[in-house]
């Protein structure tokens, strides 16, 4: 069944989606995964990375949210990981600029004294029909909020991880199998991919994991608040499903790379794509 038509504003906000996304809220149960550790998840105000909050909340983790100005959405993942008894703290802020990636570490620190697991989440997008239309700085743009806020977040994060610990990159279906439409977000996931299956090989020997997730279409607010109308309708339609996946179908992926369950899988890339396959 197709959403209806529907637009909003950049960045978008979860109580503007029709129907509204499923994050787990009634149906995710931990088994205590990630019981005490300290996490940090960029974008983890809505979509893919509330789920995430929330499912590693319920694995016993505590949470730093880190969102650009999403501050309402953001107090509602917080609730959410209080609610399952663990330590919430909000950082707001814009990662293209990297002295505020760095102050996310910073922040980390300060209320966890270490770092866990790292959550590169966040993304910026744009649809554009031709390549004339995309802007010099919207181009610029992405790249410094998707990719190259990734790299200063894990080299300033890294030196407060002990072995044992996780990195994980949301890349996307897009890295191998480009839309041209999201032309420059398309290449930053492909980008993302790249440098975490590089950075896995980096960190090997301080016992560092770092994986990437590749989800396909995730029904989120960046989706009518970047997308035409007609396009957020057919939203997932083009997938063997045929149909969106919900953030809540991603979440599970993150658990486990952040698990000690995980700790013979590194360089990996996992899809989560409702049947299309990557390379």
């Amino acid at each position: 069944m197709n959403q209806p038509r529907q637009q909003q504003q950049p960045p978008g906000t979860e109580a503007g989606l029709t129907p509204q996304a499923d994050h787990g809220e009634d149906s995710y149960r931990g088994a205590g995964r990630l019981q005490d550790k300290a996490t940090v998840i960029t974008g983890a105000d809505s979509g893919i990375g509330r789920a995430v909050a929330l499912a590693f909340a319920r694995e016993g983790a505590d949470v730093l949210i880190a969102y650009l100005n999403e501050h309402e959405d953001a107090k509602e993942t917080a609730r959410l990981v209080e609610e399952a008894g663990r330590k919430a703290v909000l950082v707001a802020g814009d990662l293209a600029d990297p002295a505020f990636c760095r102050s996310i570490v910073d922040k980390a620190v300060a209320e966890f004294g270490r770092i866990d697991v790292l959550v590169n989440n966040a993304a910026f997008q744009m649809s554009h029909e031709s390549l004339e239309e995309i802007p010099d700085e919207e181009w610029d743009y992405t790249f410094k909020v998707n990719i190259t806020a990734m790299f200063h977040l894990c080299k300033a994060a890294v030196k407060h991880m002990k072995p044992g610990s996780s990195i994980i990159n949301t890349s996307s279906v897009n890295s191998d199998n480009p839309k041209p439409t999201l032309l420059a977000y398309a290449t930053t996931k492909g980008a993302i991919a790249n440098f975490s299956a590089g950075l896995a090989q980096l960190l090997a020997g301080k016992g560092i994991r770092v994986n990437s997730v590749a989800p396909g279409p995730i029904w989120t607010p960046l989706i009518p608040s970047t997308m035409p109308p007609d396009q957020v309708e057919s939203f997932g339609q083009q997938v063997p499903m045929k149909r969106p996946g919900q953030p809540k179908e991603c979440a599970p992926v993150y658990v486990l790379l952040a698990s000690d369950e995980a700790s013979y899988i590194s360089g990996a890339r996992i899809a989560v794509t409702g049947g299309t396959p990557i390379l």
